[in-house]
């Protein structure tokens, strides 16, 4: 193997090592929180060395941006993704179903929240606060669109509808439905998004069952 293709095997490598870590964090964020999490609990979960551990990441609130700005990076990746010719709403419920699922499986802590440390710590990183407007904007301009489209009240200004949007991917009915009404992943999504988009009074349409 040439020095360049031993160098791209070692970046390889080092970028794998780094999604494992990721991913050990997410799932740990989501299980126990920032709070009790701690860099020993990241290192064993993944199966590293804490030395090796720092060389990737210097500190649990380093750990989390990473975690959150790949979060970001995945939700406005499946928004561009999306046809262009998908109705507003649709896009919306769509984004939604996709962040709840993640959020099912363990990859979507709602840190920002429920913890102002953790608020402070994503505020301050330009890449982080960089996305976030990005995804902001675009989901904006969505719901603009779907109210021009009367597929959104147009009673409700922007910002409302917005934050009770993510208020959705947060919502702890997620874990009450799977632990207590025993729901399965899907029928979880779909009642969510009832919710979200169809209220939940008598007169409510009420979507399609899937299949």
């Amino acid at each position: 193997m040439s020095v360049l293709g031993k160098l791209r095997f070692k970046d390889q490598a080092f970028k794998l090592r780094e999604d494992a870590i990721l991913d050990a964090t997410t799932k740990l964020l989501a299980a126990k929180g920032f709070d009790l999490i701690t860099m020993d609990d990241v290192a064993e979960e993944v199966g590293l060395s804490k030395p090796s551990l720092y060389k990737h990441f210097k500190s649990k609130e380093d750990l989390v941006t990473e975690a959150m700005i790949r979060l970001l990076d995945g939700a406005l990746a499946y928004l561009d993704e999306l046809p262009a010719e998908m109705a507003p709403v649709e896009r919306l419920k769509s984004l939604l179903e996709w962040a709840l699922r993640v959020r099912l499986a363990g990859g979507l802590p709602f840190l920002p929240s429920t913890n102002t440390h953790v608020r402070a710590v994503l505020t301050q990183s330009l890449r982080y606060v960089t996305r976030a407007l990005k995804l902001n904007r675009q989901l904006d301009a969505i719901v603009t669109d779907a109210k021009r489209k009367a597929e959104l009240s147009s009673a409700l200004p922007n910002d409302v509808i917005l934050f009770s949007y993510y208020a959705r991917t947060c919502d702890p009915a997620v874990e009450y439905l799977r632990l207590f009404g025993k729901y399965d992943d899907d029928a979880i999504v779909l009642h969510m998004q009832v919710v979200c988009f169809a209220g939940i009074g008598a007169g409510s349409p009420q979507p399609r069952q899937p299949g």
